[in-house]
Parts: structure tokens; C-alpha cells; sequence
């Protein structure tokens, strides 16, 4: 090999380890570079890589935030006589064969003599304006991402000689350029979210602060220092922020700390702080932890407000609530002194009859009216179970909440679950739409579970934990819900023996069994019977326009002397269907004992109220082929216990024929 060859091939391979030796400079000064260097450090390389290339001119352009049509230039190096170059051009119009290339990330290296395709021409008039003999462009792009930009490379006067290693080396500078551009675009958008978030939370009184769990250090807000009265310089170490909280309110605020280490959940605590005069105050702190990548949690960031001014005007109102109340209680008594003559008995309006059983059940009514113990009310059907739970409800402090009644006889097996405690949509087949159970609906009030011995065995262990607990779930739904309500049941069940017989739980019935309350039967207190006839006259009387003034002695012979086995509820049917029949201002009843039969001859209408009872009870005896228990016994036809029913065959003398 000659001389001057070798020492050409030894200044080209010093020239490219020159250029790479720069590149590796260029790569080493960007890596920290904060936003505010990157442009300046830009366009000082730029020169630099001109200056040992010989290009004349560096051009980087944007696409612009406002236009995205636009480029615009942001970092030139041109020497002083250079061309004039535009701030803002349109890409797709200046320089569409170029634009079309960069777009699908393709280097170009254009050369002014050597362009002659008729596609070419617009670029080529345009370089030519600009005074641009030959140019090198770079697409300014990272991964898949779409390009930001394009770095030019460009010759005055004479053309590029193509090289592809220089080439290859722009293009990492062109790597270098781009990765500054966009780290310095995210600070800076960082930077306006940062400066956004203060400005809101400033806005709304609020200070905003961050705690570093490794070092125990807070990083707080002017005004987050001015809400806790630290200075601006201030360190604050975790020792500092414990100081000036409340010592009672310290406990649960460190508690709430190690837990949202935990935990990813929001969290929010009031307490009170001493402030810079020593005073103290109420606020209100909410945080939420940051998780590395890696797992771990290294800072709680959060939001602090001053709610000093909220408390005190909270306090105030608590101070007048209780005065309002001290009044109204003052007034409740004045207003109940004032009705004292003008009710029988306070709760009991509805309630008619004065003999000494039922005085002994409103008493003990009375009494446990005024607790929120679990009331359960026993008695044949038709005693007025229902008048003597609304009673108490009305007496007891939730009257002003509803009282929710459910007959757990009315109700479908398959339907009670849900309407008592409510279902989610899709539970079940027809449930189109989430529906509040009754024992929901009843929250702070009371629910009175009428026929409670006809509930579905599978239901009774729910039913118990609402009584223990105060916790059940929606049909459907495993959220568990919690409400405060005032239980009274009633049945004309012998829950005892039901017990027995495992028909009944026998712990729901001890939970039931607080307060027992048995209604007796109207045949044990017949001398309710004419206030109570009376009554229903004036009541249907008044209802139907007429006037009757009084109910015959032999009538009321007869009425004395029956045995009711529907109790109140038969005796005022029975009144209603006599004031409907009455003509005159007498009560008669003339033949209404004829609908107590439902099958079989009718008896004869002279019969006195006995000989219609055994009459019908021997019909509905035959009817169930003497069957006195289970579903379709006479029992439950007559509505009326098996051991009662017993009892009338016994007194009756009513025996099966052999």
C-alpha cells in the first residue's frame, strides 16, 4: 500500500473516532440535563457538529401545539450571513415528498442537482428559495411512538457527499436530541400540573403535603405550613408533626398511618393541632400511599384543610339543638297534661273495653312501650294482636319512624327471603330491579312480624341474626348491611309446642320471647263484649247513614253467651252485617248465623250462636275427613289452634261417628 494512502486511511479512521468521541460527549452532557438546559445545550451541539462535519446550517423543528398542521422551528445554528429561515411552515405543502418520507420514519439525504423526479419538484423549488444545496434529514422519534420533530443537516454550496457511517451517526445524535425533548416536555408538563394542583388546592384553603416513610420528612406547601405553623425553611421531621397534634387525637392518627401503609384505600382523620399562636384548632388531613413499581411503599401524599371555623359553628348548632330540644320536652308535657281528660288511655284510643284482663295487658303494654325490647304478642286470631303493636310503636320514641308490618302467613315461601330483606338485580328469575327489604325500610323504626310461627324453618336463622345482630344481606348480594329496628311479633301459634315438634327454632323463640304479652280471648272477658258491640254500631252505623239506637236484650243474651271463636274480628263482621240488614233503629241480626256454614244443609235460623258454631265445626270436620292438625286440618280451615279446637269438641261433645 502507498504512503499516501495509508495516510489517508489513517486521518478518515482519526476523523471517525474524533466524531465519536463528540457523540459520546454530546451523550454524556444530556443525561442530566434539567429542562431548562436542554434547548441551550441543543443548539450548542448542533454548531459543534457542523463546525467538525462542515455543514453550513442545523435546523431542529416541532410540530407546533396550536397547528398541528405546523412545524416550528425551535433550534437553529446558521452562520450570520446564512439564509432567512421561517419560523412556521406547513410540512405537508413546503415539503411534501420529504414530509411523506419522515413520516414513515425514512432518513433522507437530499441533494438539489440530483432531484429530477416530477414528485420531487415542490421540495426541490422550496430548497431552492431557502438557498439550500444538499440537506440531511433525521425523523426525531422513539419506539413506536409518532415523530415530534425533524433535525436537519444542511449545504449552502456544495453538495452532501454521502457517507453512510456519518449518516448512522447522525441519527444517534438525532436519538440524543429527541430523548432530551421529550424528558424536558413531560417535566415541564409535570411542572403545569403541579403548578395547577397548587393553584386548586390553594383555591379551596387546602395545603398539600407529602411524607417520605424512609426518612420520616415532609415535604409541605406554603400553605400547608401555615395551616400546622411551621416557617417556609423549616425542616419538619415526624417528631415535629406529633408535637403539635392534640394528645388525645394522637393515638388514632398514627394508627391510621401504619394502616395506609397497608392498604391502598383512601384514608381521612379530623383532629385537632396547635397552631402558631398555641391555640387549638380542628382539621381535617386526608391521604393515600404511593407504591413503587417494585412494590414498596415509600410516601403517603395528601391534603389538609383548616376546619376550625366549621367545628366551633357545629358546636354552636349541637348547643342550640339542645336547648330546642330542653323546650320541646317542656312543651310535650304541657300538651300531654292538656289531653290527659280528653283520651281513655294515652296510646290506647283504639283499644276498646275496660274489663281486668285487658287492663292487665295494656298495662304490661305500657311498660315495655317505653324500651326498644323485643315484644312478642300471643293470642287466638281476631284478639286485636295488630291495634296492641301499633299501640306500643306509638307509645315508644321511634313513633315518629314507621311501623313496617309483615304477615309472614300472606307471604309465598319462596317470596318472604326477599321482601323481608330485600334482593339485587338478577337474584333470581323476575328480579328485574334491586329492591330495599322491609326490615331495611324500617331502620330506625319498628317492624312487627305478624303470624310469626308460619315462617319457612330455612328463613328463622336469618331472622335470628337481625335480632342478635342487626346485620343481614340482600337476596342476591354479599354485602352486609346493618340497621336498627324495634322487633314485635305475633302468633296464634303454640310456638312452644312448635319447638317441640321442630317446626320452630328454638332460639329464635327465646329471642322472640323478651316480652310476652298474651291477649286473651274474648269469651275470657265478656264483659268487653257490649262496649265493644256498641262501638261497631256507632262505627258502621255512622259509616252507612243510618241511626240505630239499640241493641235488643235478647241479642245480647245470645252474644254473651257464644263462644267467639273468632274473637273481636267475628263480633264486629258480625255487627257490621246486622247494621247492613238493620232497618229500623234496632240491631237485629235475624239470620246471619247462616254464613258461618260453608257446606252441607243450612241449620235452622232459630238456632241460637251455640248450635251454629257445632254445627259448622262438624261441617268443616267432615270436610277434612276429621283431620284436626296440618295444613288442610279442620284446624286451619277454622282458624284456630289444634288444642282449641280440641277443647270446643270436648265442651261441645262433638265425636267422630264410628
Amino acid at each position: 500500500m502507498k504512503p499516501a494512502t495509508r495516510k489517508s486511511n489513517r486521518d478518515a479512521l482519526l476523523k471517525q473516532l474524533s466524531f465519536e468521541t463528540l457523540i459520546s460527549q454530546l451523550s454524556a452532557q444530556f443525561i442530566n440535563l434539567s429542562a431548562e438546559e436542554v434547548d441551550g445545550y441543543i443548539e450548542d451541539a448542533q454548531r459543534r457538529i457542523c463546525e467538525f462535519l462542515g455543514f453550513d446550517l442545523s435546523t431542529l423543528w416541532q410540530w407546533s401545539v396550536d397547528k398541528p398542521e405546523c412545524m416550528v422551528l425551535t433550534h437553529l445554528h446558521s452562520p450570520a450571513d446564512g439564509p432567512k429561515k421561517p419560523t412556521e411552515l406547513v410540512a405537508a405543502e413546503a415539503f411534501p415528498w420529504s414530509a411523506k418520507q419522515l413520516m414513515e420514519g425514512s432518513t433522507i439525504i437530499f441533494n438539489t442537482e440530483d432531484l429530477t423526479d416530477q414528485e420531487s419538484l415542490t421540495d426541490l423549488e422550496t430548497k431552492r428559495r431557502y438557498g439550500i444545496k444538499s440537506t440531511v434529514s433525521i425523523p426525531l422519534y422513539t419506539g413506536n411512538k409518532p415523530i415530534i420533530g425533524v433535525l436537519s443537516f444542511n449545504m449552502l454550496h456544495t453538495p452532501f457527499v454521502h457517507d453512510p457511517d456519518t449518516v448512522k451517526r447522525l441519527e444517534l445524535v438525532a436519538q440524543i436530541f429527541c430523548n432530551a425533548l421529550l424528558r424536558k416536555n413531560t417535566e415541564n408538563a409535570l411542572r403545569k400540573s403541579q403548578w395547577l394542583l397548587s393553584l386548586a388546592a390553594e383555591s379551596a384553603g387546602a395545603g398539600l403535603w407529602a411524607l417520605d416513610l424512609r426518612a420520616k420528612l415532609f415535604w409541605a406547601t406554603d400553605r400547608s405550613r401555615e395551616i400546622f405553623g411551621f416557617s417556609r425553611d423549616e425542616i419538619i421531621d415526624m417528631e415535629k408533626y406529633e408535637n403539635c397534634i392534640f394528645p388525645a387525637d394522637l393515638p388514632p392518627v398514627q394508627q391510621m398511618i401504619k394502616d395506609s401503609c397497608i392498604s391502598s384505600e383512601h384514608f381521612e382523620i379530623e383532629y385537632r393541632i396547635r397552631d402558631a399562636s398555641s391555640q387549638w384548632k380542628w382539621i381535617c388531613s386526608k391521604w393515600r400511599r404511593y407504591q413503587h413499581p417494585d412494590g414498596t411503599v415509600g410516601q403517603l401524599f395528601g391534603v389538609s384543610l383548616d376546619i376550625h371555623q366549621r367545628k366551633c359553628m357545629e358546636e354552636n348548632l349541637r348547643d342550640r339543638l339542645e336547648e330546642v330540644e330542653t323546650l320541646k320536652r317542656r312543651l310535650e308535657g304541657e300538651v300531654y297534661f292538656l289531653r290527659k281528660d280528653l283520651t281513655r288511655e294515652q296510646g290506647f284510643e283504639q283499644i276498646i273495653g275496660g274489663s281486668a284482663a285487658l287492663k292487665k295487658v295494656l298495662a304490661a303494654a305500657r311498660q315495655v312501650a317505653q324500651t326498644d325490647s323485643t315484644v312478642l304478642l300471643l293470642g287466638e286470631t281476631g284478639t286485636g294482636k295488630g291495634l296492641l303493636a301499633h299501640a306500643i310503636h306509638r307509645m315508644n320514641s321511634r313513633r315518629d319512624r314507621p311501623l313496617v308490618t309483615v304477615n309472614c302467613a300472606a307471604l309465598p315461601a319462596n317470596l318472604i327471603e326477599s321482601e323481608l330483606f330485600g334482593r339485587e338485580k338478577g337474584a333470581f328469575t323476575g328480579a328485574h330491579a334491586r329492591q330495599a327489604g322491609r326490615f331495611e325500610i324500617a331502620h330506625h323504626g319498628t317492624i312487627f312480624l305478624d303470624e310469626i310461627g308460619e315462617m319457612p324453618l330455612e328463613l328463622q336463622a336469618k331472622l335470628l341474626r337481625v335480632l342478635q345482630d342487626g346485620e343481614f344481606e340482600r337476596l342476591g348480594s354479599s354485602k352486609t348491611i346493618t340497621v336498627d329496628v324495634r322487633v314485635i311479633a305475633a302468633t296464634s301459634r303454640d310456638l312452644r309446642n312448635a319447638v317441640r315438634n321442630g317446626r320452630f327454632r328454638e332460639d329464635l323463640f327465646y329471642r322472640l320471647n323478651v316480652f310476652p304479652i298474651t291477649i286473651p280471648p274474648l269469651r275470657e272477658r265478656t264483659e268487653d263484649i257490649l262496649l265493644l258491640a256498641q262501638y261497631f254500631v256507632e262505627k258502621f252505623a255512622h259509616k252507612m247513614g243510618k241511626h240505630i239506637e239499640t241493641i235488643p236484650k235478647n241479642l245480647l243474651s245470645r252474644l254473651l253467651q257464644y263462644d267467639w271463636p273468632g274473637n273481636v274480628r267475628e263480633l264486629e263482621h258480625l255487627i257490621e252485617r246486622g247494621v247492613i240488614l238493620s232497618s229500623g233503629p234496632q240491631l237485629t241480626i235475624g239470620d246471619l248465623a247462616a254464613p258461618l256454614t260453608e257446606s252441607g244443609p243450612v241449620p235452622d235460623p232459630t238456632l241460637d250462636l251455640a248450635s251454629v258454631e257445632r254445627h259448622h265445626i262438624i261441617q268443616v270436620l267432615r270436610r277434612s275427613n276429621w283431620k284436626i292438625e296440618g295444613p288442610d286440618g279442620a284446624a286451619s280451615m277454622l282458624n284456630l289452634h289444634p288444642s282449641t279446637l280440641r277443647f270446643r269438641l270436648k265442651k261441645m261433645d262433638i265425636r267422630r261417628p264410628i
